[in-house]
């Protein structure tokens, strides 16, 4: 999609303080961090929310979930949450399957 703010972000069309990328997953900072460490990975293959992936996509969504993982050990993020809104009433405000990883603070419950 050409008008998905995540789609330009990943063509570096909007400039984004990258935190990793490789062929199939890209992530960068929050611009509005709610934590410390605030990080968004993304697939760059676009979808729009986690309801709308096929059962083909698994190991898409698994694979969000294990490089969250890998930039938290690279980084020494040891404790962290994972959080994945999907559609507007969760919280999604961006039209593309997004992970916030979040480190930093001691983290409180319910989050909202």
């Amino acid at each position: 999609m050409t008008d998905c703010l995540f789609c330009r972000i990943i063509k570096k069309e909007i400039p984004a303080r990258i935190a990793f990328e490789n062929e199939d997953y890209f992530a960068f900072h929050d611009i509005n961090p709610q934590a410390p460490v605030h990080v968004l990975i993304i697939p760059k293959r676009h979808v729009e929310r986690v309801s709308f992936m096929s059962e083909a996509q698994n190991s898409e969504a698994g694979g969000l979930i294990i490089t969250a993982r890998n930039l938290a050990e690279q980084h020494g993020w040891n404790d962290f949450r994972l959080v994945i809104n999907d559609g507007p009433q969760a919280g999604q405000t961006v039209d593309h399957v997004h992970l916030h990883l979040l480190s930093g603070r001691k983290l409180s419950w319910p989050p909202g």
